[in-house]
């Protein structure tokens, strides 16, 4: 594991294997870190990072605001995922990757695709988040975070994160910022020093902008109708990523491959040798 500063943020990130660079954006929601690749649902069940690092230098990391990076309190959007992949292909010196995500991790991938496609080789889309039940949830985890904060206030956050090892997603309470309260004091104290409405306002307008459709958040339909990069989308098909979503970016990609099986039928060998097959055709 290696960490580097992005944007005033640090981002941990670890780079297996070798060929061509695979840029990571790891499943998990606000607890998307390394590690999810192996340990989150069908991620352990197909478990990527055990087959990709023989064909490729993948390179993983933790999303700000998760496990081991760093974060700020400000209204993050889609873009600010973005910059930190691009952030950290500059650090290490990569002009051109492919990318992949899973989770909310797509929607990330998706997004770079679209502000800097000249650096995108191919992407792979893996179990897109989407779909009005992932909106509507995602919008009552942030509704309760705050409503916590109008009750307690900014200190019981704090100890609230100190208290538990829960990320935002098992513990909407603690919030977006949880894992770096949990870990960073200096973060902690100027944190509770936040005047509390601008505050309100942060996470009001994080959650309006980063959970805005019921389609695949992300990356706007007219900017993905423009894409020229191969795309491999693989669909999921529960309540945070509805087989909907993955429509969706088939349907606004141009030339998308999508690989029409159910969940039951994406098994370790049968996945791997997929994803395998549609990366190994991409030009690089």
């Amino acid at each position: 594991m290696a960490t580097t500063v992005i944007d005033g943020i640090e981002t941990r990130y670890e780079v297996t294997g070798s060929g061509p660079p695979l840029l990571l954006y790891a499943p998990g929601g606000f607890d998307a870190t390394v590690e999810k690749w192996s340990t989150q649902g069908i991620y352990a069940k197909i478990r990527f990072l055990e087959t990709l690092p023989a064909h490729y230098t993948c390179i993983a990391f933790d999303r700000r605001e998760t496990g081991l990076s760093g974060g700020r309190v400000e209204r993050v959007t889609w873009r600010h995922y973005v910059e930190q992949g691009r952030g950290l292909l500059d650090h290490l010196k990569i002009d051109r990757a492919l990318l992949m995500g899973g989770c909310m991790g797509v929607s990330a991938v998706a997004a770079f695709a679209t502000a800097y496609p000249e650096r995108v080789a191919g992407q792979v889309l893996f179990w897109p988040v989407g779909g009005a039940r992932y909106r509507l949830n995602g919008h009552q985890r942030f509704a309760t975070h705050l409503g916590y904060v109008q009750e307690n206030g900014l200190a019981a956050v704090v100890d609230l994160a100190r208290s538990s090892d829960k990320a935002f997603g098992a513990d909407p309470r603690g919030g977006p910022w949880v894992s770096v309260l949990r870990r960073d004091p200096a973060f902690a104290e100027a944190y509770v020093s936040l005047p509390v409405d601008r505050y309100r306002i942060i996470v009001a307008g994080m959650a309006r902008t980063l959970l805005d459709r019921d389609s695949a958040p992300g990356a706007e339909p007219e900017d993905l109708l423009c894409l020229d990069t191969p795309t491999l989308i693989v669909p999921g098909a529960d309540a945070s990523h509805a087989t909907s979503a993955a429509r969706f970016l088939e349907e606004c990609i141009p030339n998308a491959q999508y690989w029409d099986v159910p969940v039951s039928a994406q098994t370790q060998e049968a996945t791997n040798a997929r994803v395998l097959e549609f990366l190994e055709s991409v030009p690089f």
